[in-house]
Order: structure tokens, then C-alpha cells, then sequence
């Protein structure tokens, strides 16, 4: 969203002008977002030494639009004890009287993990700019039975019907994942329950959780203690050992303090994800301004650790989307990026019918592709079960099929969809896909985004990512969307309204600037339909 200081080297094409990527020399991930007077703040994990973990502060940027953003101070950094090796990931809470309070992790000169708390120094300042620790930090201390190494990211507080603060912390304990509840009447003395709000078996670690309601109907978000029968909650962990972002929707029953998730999703690594690509360490936070939900999600670098000292930055933010629940199945969440995005759209070409025969390969001239924001919309042929062979593997994950295809294959529907950041040659390209597929005896729509051929360059993670797509009724007249954001060396893919979503990280040497160009494509042996494109270039957000 927001272009730092970079220095004018070999790796500038690699600059994103449209997120919030790294400053000069840096390391950034993510801690976390609020609303407040007016401006949109956004705290982060922030190496002020260089483009490598460690010495993490809390940097602080604040935007009235979420696209032009102002850098200020950092707000926290390492001074005390109980902070003095750094200070992590946490959460904003409003009190009561519009008080904005921090927690956050911080790493105690034993080594132990323990949860801190600031608040600022001048309230009646919008721009938050000095934030004071209180002197009875630590609040809380991992107690006896509790791996004080596995104890961090403070979620959001809300506020129960007995008037008691909640909060979860992350924990794990013999491979289990764990949120840990703690309660307090004045959210400074705060009592851990007799049982933790949930827990899951063989997931490792859980990092940064997130906990909030989501209304049954309609899009708009809620407050975090929102609670009652009109809605459903979301408990998202991040799990460490695989680095990905799961989620469960259930229900809060509020009177026994737990979580109990609807029996529609796995409740572990395989269930319910953010984004199946690179997107982690993922905060959520209430908008009351425009009374909805805005997700960030920290995406970290396929290069090398040298490339990333070279280039003088490492990892980044997704653009913030707008998650809420899918209101007809009321099983997953939906997620679109904010309408502010749309400010940026500059010089649109417009397509409509482009009949892609197999193996068509058409440009989408007249933009620069380096950074552009695409729709597409695709009519399928009707398709019947009977013409597919299940030949893909009852135990294949998405990502296993899409690796295993890729996007150069020959099947009967696709793949087709978008080659993004690609040359002239077709040397280089991302590949963003559907591929219908048969499996475990049901047609399914499978989206890919392919890496393999991003770039000449070696020594870059290429992983192929890949997912399912739900949707409601038969293949018979299916048409099927894609919006694909791309900004130099990041591509965000949103299939079907939202249903599906993956980033992915390219590192051309070819397709950089002018010479990106974009293609729709179809490698398979049945025609498809564009029916309607539209691309726009992207301007950039202001310089800070």
C-alpha cells in the first residue's frame, strides 16, 4: 500500500509502490491495526538494523484513507526486563471512553515470554505518537504448566455480559495448539480461566490468534465483544510449523467461557484457510468508521536472505481486505480488498468475448502490467462427470494437483485464466488458473497459482499453490470470476467473490516495468469464454 525509502540498485524493480512494504534496511511483520480519531493506525514488527529478524520495535504509520500512509516514531521498543529482547506481536483494544491500550509480547532478559502493556501518552492525540509502558508490567507471566518459550500474540480484548475483559494468548503444549483465556475486571489484573477458550490436537504452536463475531447476514462488520443468536465467531490461528493462517467458525457459548467450532471444516492444518499462498502472522481489527472488517496479513519474502541485505528490505503487507461471512452456506468467509484500492485505477482497457480456443495465448495490450488490477469473468462449457476420469488421486491435496499439473498442461476444461508478470518470450511468467478436475468422484473447480516460471533467476522459492473453489449449483452454464492484483513482485488472487484467495511472490528478470506484460490463456482441450475484462494500471499510493 505504501512505498519507504529504497535505495536505486539492481533491485528496484522489485519496489512495490502499492502496499506496505519494507523501509529502508528493514525487517517488517506484522503486530497491530485500529481505528482511532479519525486516522487508521497500523503497528508492526520492525528490525530498524537491518533486512534480517531481530531488535524488533514496534513501528507506527497512520493513513486517513488506508493508501497514503504517514511513517511516525516507532511507538515501542526494547528498554525494560521484561522487554529488553524484543518486543512482539500483540493487539489494539478501545476501552471504554475511546482509551486506546496496547499489549504485547515481550522477551524477558530470562529468555521467557511474558505479556506488557501500553497506552499513550496524550490521548486527545489522533496521531498516537508516544506510547508509555505502565509500571505493573508485566501483566502476565506464563504460570506453572505453561512453556514460558510458547506464550505470545495478546489478541483484542472483549467484553463479557458479566462486565470482564477477555483476552486469549497463544500457546502450545505437546504439539497441541492452545488459546489461553485470561479474564480481568479492570484490564490490568488479569486472571487466567480454569480452561482455555480451545485447543486442537497435532497443530503445533499457535501464533497470533484472532478472535471476533461475524453477523449471519449481510457484509458489515461487527465490535469485537459483539455476542448473541444473529451471528457466528471466528477463531483463526497461526501455525508455525507450516507457516499458513487456519480458521474455524462456530459458536461462543459465553456463560462456560468456550469456543465450540461448527462441524464443517477440519479443525487443524487442513481446515479453513486465509490464503493458500504466502499470508501469515494475519490480524483483523473493527473499522467502526465504516462499520465493517478489515483483515491484514503479513507476506514474507521467496528470495534469499543476501537478496533481502542487498535490496535493503524484507516482507511486506497484503493489501487489507474486507472479510465477513458467506451468508449462503455460513460455512467460510469471504474476503475482497477494501474499496479504497479502486482509488488507485488509472488508464482501463476493456475486453469482452475473447473466445479462447485450446491453446490460445492473447494479450491484454495497452497497460503496463507491472502493476494492474484485474477482472475476468469465464463461461465454461456444460460439463457431465462422465467425461472426466478420476484420475487425480484420492489423497492429492490442491496444491499437490496444481504442482503436478501446472499451468502448461493439457486437460479437458483448462487450465485457462491469467499469465500475470510475464515477458514477451513467455520466458517468464506467473500463471493464475482454473482447472476443473474430477475428484473423489465430484467434478471440483481447482485454482492455482503457478511459480515454476516466474523468473530466470535461481535460487528463488517457486512453490506452486493451489486450492479448491466452492461453489453453489451444478457445472451446467458455470461461469467462474477472478481478480488478480499484481504490484511488481507480489500477485493476489481472489476467485469467485472472495471464496478462494492466494499470494504468491515473483521475481522476474525479464517481465520488470514496460516489458511485464499481461496474457488470457487456455491450455485445455475444450474452448472457454472470457466474457469480460477489465484491466487498470495502478497508480502509486504517495511517497512517505
Amino acid at each position: 500500500m505504501v512505498t519507504f525509502p529504497f535505495l536505486f540498485n539492481s533491485f528496484i524493480q522489485y519496489l512495490l509502490d502499492l502496499k506496505f512494504s519494507g523501509m529502508k534496511f528493514d525487517w517488517v511483520r506484522f503486530a497491530a491495526p485500529m481505528f482511532y480519531k479519525g486516522f487508521y493506525h497500523l503497528f508492526y514488527q520492525y528490525n530498524p538494523n537491518g533486512a534480517v529478524w531481530g531488535n524488533i520495535v514496534w513501528g507506527h504509520v497512520v493513513s486517513k484513507d488506508l493508501i497514503n500512509w504517514h511513517s511516525l516514531d516507532s511507538a515501542i521498543v526494547p528498554s525494560e526486563w521484561y522487554d529488553i529482547k524484543g518486543c512482539w506481536s500483540g493487539s489494539a483494544t478501545l476501552l471504554p471512553g475511546d482509551k486506546p491500550v496496547i499489549l504485547y509480547t515481550g522477551w524477558a532478559n530470562s529468555s521467557q515470554q511474558v505479556q506488557n502493556m501500553a497506552v499513550p501518552k496524550n490521548i486527545s492525540d489522533p496521531l498516537l505518537r508516544e506510547w508509555v509502558k505502565i509500571p505493573q508490567n508485566p501483566i502476565l507471566i506464563p504460570d506453572d504448566g505453561i512453556n514460558g518459550s510458547f506464550f505470545r500474540d495478546p489478541t483484542t480484548g472483549w467484553l463479557g455480559t458479566d462486565g470482564k475483559w477477555r483476552i486469549v494468548v497463544g500457546n502450545g503444549n505437546n504439539r497441541s495448539g492452545v488459546a489461553l483465556l485470561y479474564k480481568s475486571e479492570d484490564f490490568v489484573n488479569w486472571v487466567k480461566a480454569e480452561h482455555p477458550l480451545h485447543s486442537s490436537n497435532l497443530t503445533g504452536m499457535w501464533e497470533c490468534p484472532d478472535f471476533y463475531p461475524v453477523p449471519l447476514s449481510g457484509t458489515k462488520g461487527l465490535d469485537t465483544s459483539a455476542n448473541g443468536p444473529s451471528l457466528k465467531h471466528v477463531l483463526k490461528a497461526s501455525l508455525g510449523d507450516n507457516m499458513i493462517d487456519c480458521y474455524t467458525v462456530g459458536t461462543y457459548l459465553s456463560a462456560q467461557d468456550r469456543y465450540v467450532p461448527d462441524n464443517t471444516s477440519s479443525d487443524d492444518k487442513n481446515g479453513l484457510r486465509y490464503d493458500h499462498g504466502k499470508f501469515y502472522a494475519s490480524k483483523s481489527f473493527y473499522d467502526q468508521y465504516k462499520q465493517r472488517r478489515i483483515l491484514w496479513g503479513w507476506v514474507n519474502e521467496s528470495d534469499s536472505v543476501s537478496d533481502d541485505i542487498t535490496k535493503g528490505w524484507s516482507g511486506l503487507q497484503a493489501i487489507p481486505r474486507t472479510i465477513w461471512l458467506d451468508n449462503i452456506t455460513r460455512t467460510q468467509l469471504l474476503q475482497w480488498p477494501v474499496s479504497e484500492v479502486e482509488s488507485l485505477r488509472r488508464n482501463k482497457t476493456f475486453r469482452q468475448n475473447i473466445d479462447l480456443s485450446s491453446g490460445s495465448v492473447v494479450e491484454i495490450a495497452g497497460i503496463n502490467a507491472a502493476q494492474v488490477d484485474v477482472e475476468v469473468s469465464f463461461d465454461l462449457p456444460r460439463l457431465e462427470i462422465t467425461e472426466f476420469e478420476d484420475e487425480m488421486g484420492v489423497n492429492l491435496t490442491a496444491q499437490n494437483l496444481c504442482s503436478r499439473i501446472g499451468s502448461a498442461a493439457r486437460t479437458i476444461v483448462g487450465p485457462f485464466g491469467l499469465l500475470v508478470l510475464a515477458s514477451k518470450d513467455l520466458n517468464e511468467l506467473t500463471a493464475v488458473f482454473f482447472q476443473i478436475v474430477r475428484y473423489r468422484n465430484e467434478l471440483k473447480i481447482l485454482m492455482c497459482s503457478d511459480q515454476s516460471r516466474s523468473s530466470l533467476q535461481s535460487g528463488l522459492d517457486k512453490t506452486t499453490y493451489g486450492t479448491f473453489v466452492n461453489h453453489v449449483g451444478s457445472f451446467k452454464g458455470q461461469t467462474l470470476s477472478l481478480r488478480v492484483l499484481v504490484d511488481h513482485s507480489i500477485v493476489e488472487s481472489f476467485a469467485e467473490g472472495g471464496h478462494a484467495c492466494i499470494t504468491a511472490r515473483a521475481y522476474p528478470t525479464l517481465a520488470i516495468g514496460e516489458d511485464a506484460r499481461l496474457y488470457v490463456f487456455n491450455n485445455g482441450t475444450s474452448s472457454v469464454t472470457a466474457t469480460k475484462l477489465i484491466a487498470w494500471e495502478m497508480a502509486s499510493s504517495n511517497d512517505l
